[in-house]
């Protein structure tokens, strides 16, 4: 799926899209290690070691995915190396690990192993993004400067809470001093006890729930200090409504945040846990149809900015239990373009609004040089006509977690020039 590394090749016949730069016409064009070096004309004048036709194909810089855990260190869900190649498999070349309880990114040490691992297994590049408190505890800032110096590209608590909003404050202040992008994803622990939506569902179900306002009041308090301290954040994995029009008033005031949202939000309601369906259980958690048709609206108005896997593999057996006492996660990565096309043909999203928020979106909340063909941050070649079975089979990451299994999807990944 990764081709031909080391050796220039020629792409002919292919449709190249490139928002960032405006490009999308039918035409060839010259890769090397993930680097374009001439399209047109220029590209059929020049010399190539390998030539491939891709007519009828869309050719686009390399996907960024702004979510994924990679489960390293948790080897019965899967690694770096295993989750890099599944990303690959999805059209992803750069990949944002976020830090979590059992890997807590807080020192350069881990850093440093992350980033020889990514290297190791040479498949999708990955960014960490380091722990906004030490241990992610909420108690004491990080060295965010020296988190920073190792590369982490943005700092986080992600769902850990804080020991106080003074803490949150000073975290923030240190980060916007250093010029860091703190990544927050909204919720409030003393609403959020449950496992599912708050809404018939559930009660049906007799499950415990979290509710929407869980998000919009974590949402709402965060966006008031991001005001006071002018520290550059991302709001990750959106999944309301309601959060939705902070994000739009805060956009309006001038405030530099972003946003961004599950695919899988984008396409499922509560109700996919009908039956306690284990393989739909996320967090946050899947919300109501006005939701869900809200968050697409928001992607295609541009008050979200991208479209992130949220991809969480998991064995068979984290999700073999009662409802509320399994794993949360999806694995995701390798379905989030045919269910983006999908969205397409559904007439919920554009096309380019669809590349956008996969390619040069994300790649400016991440700070990388990635998401343009100009970046040098590789290719992707898509067949949008081929279709395929979501089976175990057919998946390449550890984890086959996924409520798509089953479902025949249409747009498949090629190949990946990096």
């Amino acid at each position: 799926m990764l081709k031909h590394p080391n050796r220039r090749v020629l792409l002919v016949g292919g449709r190249v899209i490139d928002v960032a730069s405006g490009i999308d016409r039918v035409t060839d064009i010259l890769v090397e290690n993930g680097r374009v070096l001439a399209i047109g004309s220029e590209a059929r004048a020049a010399t190539f070691d390998v030539k491939e036709n891709v007519t009828g194909c869309l050719i686009l810089p390399a996907f960024v995915d702004l979510c994924a855990s990679l489960r390293e260190g948790e080897k019965q869900h899967g690694s770096i190396a295993s989750e890099t190649k599944a990303a690959i498999y999805g059209g992803f070349a750069h990949v944002v690990l976020l830090p979590n309880p059992r890997l807590v990114i807080d020192n350069p040490a881990i850093v440093a192993q992350i980033q020889e691992k990514a290297a190791s297994a040479g498949l999708a590049k990955v960014y960490p993004v380091g722990a906004l408190t030490k241990g992610l505890e909420g108690k004491q800032p990080a060295n965010m400067h020296a988190l920073h110096k190792s590369g982490c590209i943005a700092v986080s608590n992600v769902r850990e809470g804080m020991a106080s909003d003074e803490t949150l404050l000073r975290c923030l202040e240190y980060a916007a001093s250093l010029e860091l992008t703190v990544f927050f994803y909204p919720e409030e622990p003393s609403l959020a006890n449950g496992c599912a939506h708050d809404g018939f569902t559930a009660s049906r179900l007799g499950l415990p729930s979290i509710p929407a306002v869980a998000e919009t009041v974590a949402l709402a308090k965060q966006l008031l200090l991001v005001e006071e301290t002018g520290v550059r954040a991302h709001f990750g994995q959106l999944s309301c409504k309601s959060s939705v029009e902070l994000i739009r008033i805060a956009k309006a005031k001038g405030l530099a945040v972003t946003a961004d949202v599950a695919m899988h939000q984008l396409h499922l309601t509560d109700a996919a846990i009908d039956g306690f369906n284990s393989l739909a259980h996320v967090r946050p958690p899947l919300r109501s149809e006005t939701d869900r048709l809200a968050l697409c609206a928001a992607v295609q108005s541009g008050v979200i900015d991208a479209i992130c896997s949220h991809h969480q593999p998991l064995n068979a057996a984290a999700k073999l239990a009662p409802f509320a006492a399994t794993e949360a996660g999806i694995s995701a990565v390798e379905t989030v373009l045919p269910l983006g096309l999908k969205l397409v043909r559904e007439g919920l999203l554009t096309e380019d609004v669809l590349w956008r928020a996969l390619t040069v979106n994300p790649a400016r909340i991440a700070g990388i040089k990635a998401g343009a063909l100009a970046t040098g941050g590789g290719v992707v070649v898509i067949d949008t006509e081929s279709s395929w079975s979501v089976a175990p089979e057919h998946l390449v990451s550890a984890g086959h977690n996924t409520p798509f299994l089953g479902m025949m999807v249409q747009g498949k990944v090629l190949g990946v020039w990096l």
